[in-house]
C-alpha cells in the first residue's frame, strides 16, 4: 500500500464503526510544539467573548497560556513563568474575572508557592500583573497540586479556589476581592483515602459540584465515585440532603451521594470530568478499572431522583510508553474522555484503534444507553490523549485541543497540543 494513502470506508457511523471520512493525521492544526497537562487542573481551556485561552507546561517546565482570535485564525502564545518544573501536574488552570480580564493558577506538583497572575487588560495575554503567592495552605508536606478556581456571580463574585492541599487532601480558600486577599485554607473532604481526587464544575451562579474518589486507584483497592454539590454556606447530596455546613468542614466521602461503588466487580474507578445539563443536573464521566490492561469508559447523569450509570466503551489499557524491562508506574492513566460542558450528551475519548491512541467523538440521545461514535482522528502514527473541550461559547474557536505525540511519564513527554477548530467536520 503506498506510504501516507488512507482507504475510504463508507458506511453508517455507528459504535465501533469508522466513519465515512477518515480524518489524517496531519489534518488538525498544531497549538504548541510542545505542551501537556494533567486532568485534575481546570478549567486548562476557556473562552470569553469570542477568544479562546488555554494553559499548558511545555518540556522546559514553562508555564505558558495561549489565545486563539478565530476571526484572524491565529495563536498568540506568552509564557507565564519559565522553567517551574517538567510535570504535566504543573499545567495553569484559568479564570475569567468579572470584567474580562484573565487569571491563571500554577504550582509545582506538590510543591510550593502556588502562584498566580492576572492579565492587566481583558482580552491581551500580552501583559500581566507581576506573580503573586496565595499564601495559604492546610498543614502538612505536600505543598500544592491541581488548581481549581471557580466564580459565583451569586455571591457577590467571590472566587473560590480548590487544590489539593499540604495535608493530601482537597483544599480551599476563598477571595472577596478579586484575588488581593485569601481567606484561611480549609480541608473540604477527608475520608480513610490518603488522597481524594476531584473535578469541580460551576452553575456560575450560586452552586459548585464536586465528583470524587476515596483516592488514588494505585492505592484504593475499592476506589469510588461520589457526588456533592456546595450551596449557600452548605454541602448537599443530589437528593438535597444536608451532608455538612462550612463551619462543619471536613465532609467524609461515605457521606456524600455514592454514585459507583468500587467494590463491583468493574472494580475499582477513578474520576475524568462533571458537567451540568441544560437543567442544570450533574453528568459524570470516569473508568472503571477491573483490570490494569482493561479501563471502561462510564457515563453517570443524576435524573432528579436516581443516578443512571452506564458503560460507553472499552478504553483499552494504560497510555503511558512504557521502557523496556521497566515497570509501569502509572498503570490507571487512560487516554482520557472529556464532556462538552455545552451539551453533556457529547463526550471525547481517546482509546486505542490498531494499536495507537485516537480521539473520537461519542453522542448519545437516550442518556448513555445508546451511542453514535465518529473518528477525529485516525490513522495516527502516535498517540492522541487528554480530549479537552474548552468551556463556553465556542464560536469560531477550537471544538477540541488534544494532547499529541510520545508520553513515558508524567516529567518525560514530548507532545504537542492541537486541535479541531469550531464546526468542522471531520
Amino acid at each position: 500500500m503506498m506510504k501516507g494513502w488512507l482507504p475510504l470506508v463508507v458506511g453508517l457511523s455507528l459504535v465501533g464503526c469508522i466513519p465515512w471520512f477518515v480524518p489524517r493525521e496531519d489534518s488538525h492544526q498544531i497549538i504548541a510544539d510542545s505542551a501537556a497537562w494533567c486532568w485534575f487542573a481546570d478549567p486548562r481551556a476557556v473562552v470569553y467573548k469570542g477568544r479562546t485561552y488555554v494553559g499548558w507546561v511545555n518540556d522546559a517546565g514553562d508555564i505558558q497560556v495561549g489565545a486563539y482570535d478565530g476571526h484572524a485564525q491565529e495563536w498568540n502564545i506568552t509564557t507565564l513563568h519559565p522553567a517551574l518544573q517538567v510535570d504535566d501536574h504543573a499545567n495553569p488552570a484559568l479564570l475569567v474575572l468579572p470584567a474580562g480580564r484573565l487569571m491563571a493558577f500554577y504550582s509545582p506538583h506538590s510543591g510550593a508557592p502556588m502562584y498566580y497572575r492576572i492579565t492587566e487588560r481583558p482580552g491581551d495575554i500580552s501583559s500581566w500583573t507581576e506573580a503573586r503567592e496565595l499564601g495559604v495552605n492546610t498543614e502538612g508536606r505536600h505543598g500544592y497540586t491541581y488548581p481549581n478556581p471557580v466564580l459565583l456571580s451569586g455571591e457577590e463574585n467571590r472566587i473560590y479556589l480548590f487544590w489539593r492541599g499540604a495535608n493530601y487532601k482537597p483544599s480551599f480558600s476563598t477571595s472577596d476581592d478579586g484575588g488581593k486577599t485569601w481567606s484561611a485554607a480549609l480541608t473540604l473532604i477527608e475520608g480513610r483515602g490518603a488522597r481524594p481526587y476531584v473535578k469541580y464544575v460551576t452553575d456560575g451562579d450560586r452552586r459548585i459540584h464536586f465528583a470524587f474518589t476515596d483516592g488514588h486507584p494505585r492505592k484504593e483497592l475499592a476506589n469510588s465515585i461520589y457526588y456533592a454539590f456546595y450551596e449557600n454556606g452548605a454541602f448537599y447530596q443530589a437528593d438535597d440532603t444536608l451532608i455538612r455546613t462550612m463551619a462543619d468542614l471536613p465532609f467524609d466521602p461515605a457521606e456524600a451521594h455514592l454514585v459507583y461503588d468500587g467494590l463491583r466487580p468493574e472494580g475499582r474507578a477513578w474520576i475524568w470530568d462533571i458537567a451540568l445539563d441544560h437543567e442544570g443536573q450533574p453528568v459524570i464521566v470516569y473508568t472503571a478499572l477491573p483490570l490494569e490492561t482493561d479501563h471502561r469508559y462510564r457515563y453517570a447523569r443524576w435524573t432528579g431522583g436516581r443516578w443512571l450509570d452506564r458503560e460507553v466503551v472499552a478504553a483499552g489499557g494504560w497510555f503511558p510508553q512504557t521502557l523496556e524491562g521497566v515497570k509501569e508506574r502509572e498503570t490507571y492513566y487512560s487516554g482520557g474522555i472529556y464532556l462538552d460542558h455545552q451539551d453533556p450528551s457529547v463526550v471525547y475519548l481517546s482509546r486505542p484503534v490498531r494499536g495507537v491512541f485516537e480521539i473520537e467523538k461519542w453522542t448519545t440521545t437516550d442518556g448513555g444507553a445508546i451511542w453514535t461514535s465518529e473518528a477525529v482522528t485516525a490513522g495516527s502514527l502516535k498517540n492522541n490523549i487528554r480530549p479537552v473541550v474548552p468551556h463556553g461559547d465556542r464560536q469560531n474557536g477550537p471544538d477540541l485541543i488534544w494532547m499529541h505525540g510520545d508520553y513515558t511519564h508524567y516529567t518525560e513527554f514530548q507532545t504537542q497540543l492541537k486541535m479541531k477548530p469550531a464546526g468542522r467536520e471531520d
